[in-house]
């Protein structure tokens, strides 16, 4: 095993950590507002860890130039995606769940 090898298997399962975080803030975090950031924003990351540990492990420059155009596009539709869900939810009247702070801001002093 060379250096590019480990440098592509750490960034793959940063991405698969990643993932599997956002996959569990989707199934523990308390509202739909939560859960949509924790899949927005984790999914984003891990799929560029995922990529970018395929384009190192790939010989073809087909391949990469196909994966740079699939993380394009799932980087552009995903938050994209995200947001229209959240403005929609808005609009049909779900509202955040707002809890006490625990701590550490101005507000509790």
């Amino acid at each position: 095993m060379n250096v590019l090898d480990i440098i592509s298997w750490v960034l793959i399962l940063i991405g698969s950590f990643a993932c599997l975080t956002a996959g569990l803030g989707l199934i523990r975090l308390p509202d739909f507002f939560c859960r949509s950031h924790a899949g927005g924003i984790m999914d984003s990351l891990g799929m560029g860890c995922l990529f970018a540990g395929m384009a190192l492990q790939s010989s073809s420059p087909l391949v990469l130039v196909k994966l740079f155009f699939i993380y394009g596009f799932v980087l552009l539709t995903g938050p994209a995606a995200i947001h229209a869900l959240a403005r929609a939810a808005l609009h049909a009247g779900l509202k955040p769940q707002l809890g006490k702070s625990t701590g550490g801001d101005a507000s509790t002093r």
